[in-house]
């Protein structure tokens, strides 16, 4: 009997082991994501003696999508355009793909696969898709003039990729809805290979089918591996279309979460009181951990 009774104690405990091995600490979740496709770090810039933005740290793997919360003024666009080379940084490091890289101009981070989609869209109204997904990268024939043909073929096929639906290829872009001038400066953006995207306010004056096309735009963008940092004043925005986000107060970062680790109000007081919650892990500007 003593035997038996060694050997069930014994089989118990081979049963339970293995329940302790499988709950093992969430660090190896972050090891699996790998290196970031572009990460910033301690990065500042002041104007007159102001720091707009001071010692900042973000970063971006592939295929996901980052949101940049804030009031105006809190330092998430003065960030995003160091980034973009619009300004350029006082002190800090930009890596991409692990290495460090230098960022003085928009030459430089397109060069690195870094393309800005303004609110603005910086489309020229007067010209077709065509015309603009090539605005200052115009192809041209062995004669020295445009190639049309070649670059209208090539304007179909981006199109036709993000939007299939779109027929619009001969109007001027100031014909086309809202929805529509997204797609062709998404398109414009991945066609010269950008694999990190900053998007400003993407849904902005959007109505609600034409915000819902822009976030199936970004999905699809996110399932080719394409990196997205979406600056944004709408909550449901960048809880529908997010995996983090971080919250910047002052020019400093407030904190940075998982979406789907905080709530709305939660993220309201990130940014209203610079308060963190237990979702969320505390940047330098955080004011202090929600209790």
């Amino acid at each position: 009997m003593a035997k038996r009774t060694a050997k069930k104690t014994a089989l118990k405990v081979v049963k339970k082991t293995p329940a302790k091995k499988a709950s093992a600490p969430k660090a190896s979740v972050a090891v699996a994501r790998g290196t970031p496709l572009v990460e910033m770090k301690d990065i500042s810039i002041a104007f007159g003696g102001i720091k707009a933005v001071d010692h900042a740290s973000i970063d971006l793997y592939p295929g996901e999508v980052v949101g940049l919360l804030g009031h105006n003024g809190a330092g998430k666009s003065t960030l995003i355009k160091i980034l973009s080379g619009a300004y350029k940084r006082d002190v800090g490091q930009i890596f991409v793909d692990g290495k460090e890289i230098s960022i003085t101009n928009p030459r430089d981070a397109k060069a690195n696969g870094i393309e800005t989609i303004y609110q603005t869209l910086a489309l020229a109204d007067n010209v077709d898709a065509a015309g603009n997904l090539y605005l200052g990268r115009e192809l041209k024939t062995r004669l020295g003039t445009l190639d049309d043909v070649a670059m209208e073929d090539a304007t179909r096929k981006v199109m036709f990729k993000l939007n299939p639906n779109f027929r619009r290829f001969k109007e001027p872009v100031s014909k086309l809805s809202g929805g529509q001038r997204q797609s062709v400066a998404i398109a414009r953006a991945i066609h010269f290979n950008a694999r990190i995207l900053i998007m400003d306010e993407p849904t902005a004056a959007l109505g609600p089918q034409e915000t819902a096309q822009v976030g199936e735009l970004i999905k699809q963008l996110k399932a080719e591996g394409i990196g997205i940092f979406l600056i944004s004043h709408d909550l449901h925005d960048v809880f529908d279309l997010a995996d983090r986000l971080v919250v910047m107060k002052n020019g400093k970062v407030v904190g940075t979460a998982y979406t789907k680790d905080v709530t709305h109000d939660e993220v309201l007081g990130m940014i209203i009181a610079g308060k963190c919650p237990k979702g969320a892990i505390p940047g330098p500007g955080a004011l202090r951990d929600a209790a």
